[in-house]
């Protein structure tokens, strides 16, 4: 008897501690900033085996995590001129600018999470002077070396952004997340699995709500999900859906994973401000 008593008591203890350690991870604010829209954007590009007669208006995104004494932006869109002249564009905003209707100015970005490495989540970062670059070391080491030693091995990465990256290095402003389910911030955890680009990653944040996941390109429509359908540009789509099984599980609810293009996120969320929506 004296011994149950004393493992209900340990057990007792164990969950207590848990339970303050639960209550004491940070939690934020998720915001959807809508900054531009691809218009009648091919849904087979998307969507692996989706219809070619289909065409989308896509919403590019940056998503913005406050709190905790941090303004964190997770993928940080695209400027330079160039893009404009290889793409259509619609309804632009600079993402620095994005940013104003929520009281943000570019300086008081702490920091950039970089799911991957494709022009239309890496341009914009040396837009925020202060922030520090969060990336997958085994992404910048691919695309800053061996990336480029063949033909065809780089498709939607532009070389002035991995200058840009490297630039950043040599000044000390890089993190380089280590792997798979790294915590980088207290409550900000990178996923690694859905092979979009060589390592590219998605991100859990703690909010009130329990866990947002923020899929970015790993799940560019919710259709992918609705579907089981892995994305249409990926370097392996077995790695995709599995990635994408796991959102499912790390997520507090399917409603809370966010795909990386779906212009629907800024009509399942509460308006803000002008096209910005607060997920949680």
């Amino acid at each position: 008897m004296k011994l149950i008593r004393a493992l209900l008591s340990l057990l007792i203890a164990s969950l207590s501690i848990a339970s303050l350690h639960a209550q004491s991870k940070p939690q934020y604010e998720v915001y959807a900033i809508r900054y531009a829209t691809l218009p009648a954007f091919p849904v087979a590009e998307l969507v692996a085996g989706a219809d070619p007669a289909r065409n989308l208006d896509i919403a590019m995104l940056v998503l913005l995590v406050r709190g905790n004494g941090r303004n964190i932006l997770v993928d940080a869109g695209f400027y330079r001129d160039h893009f404009f002249k290889e793409w259509r564009v619609s309804d632009f905003i600079k993402p620095s600018d994005a940013l104003k209707p929520l009281g943000i100015k570019p300086e008081e970005i702490t920091d950039i999470i970089i799911t991957h490495l494709h022009w239309d989540h890496s341009d914009g970062m040396d837009l925020f002077p202060n922030a520090r670059i969060w990336i997958q070391k085994d992404e910048l080491q691919y695309y800053a070396g061996e990336g480029w030693q063949s033909k065809g091995t780089h498709g939607g990465i532009d070389p002035d952004d991995v200058l840009t990256l490297v630039k950043l290095n040599t000044e000390g402003r890089v993190g380089l997340v280590n792997g798979d389910a790294q915590e980088i911030i207290p409550g900000i955890t990178c996923y690694t699995g859905g092979r979009h680009t060589y390592a590219s990653q998605y991100v859990g944040v703690s909010t009130k709500a329990g866990r947002v996941v923020l899929a970015s390109d790993n799940m560019y429509l919710y259709e992918n999900l609705e579907k089981h359908v892995p994305i249409a540009a990926t370097l392996d789509a077995v790695s995709n859906l599995h990635a994408q099984d796991r959102m499912k599980q790390l997520a507090a609810s399917p409603a809370l994973i966010i795909p990386g293009h779906d212009p629907a996120v800024m009509i399942k969320f509460p308006s803000v401000a002008p096209g910005v929506v607060k997920i949680q």
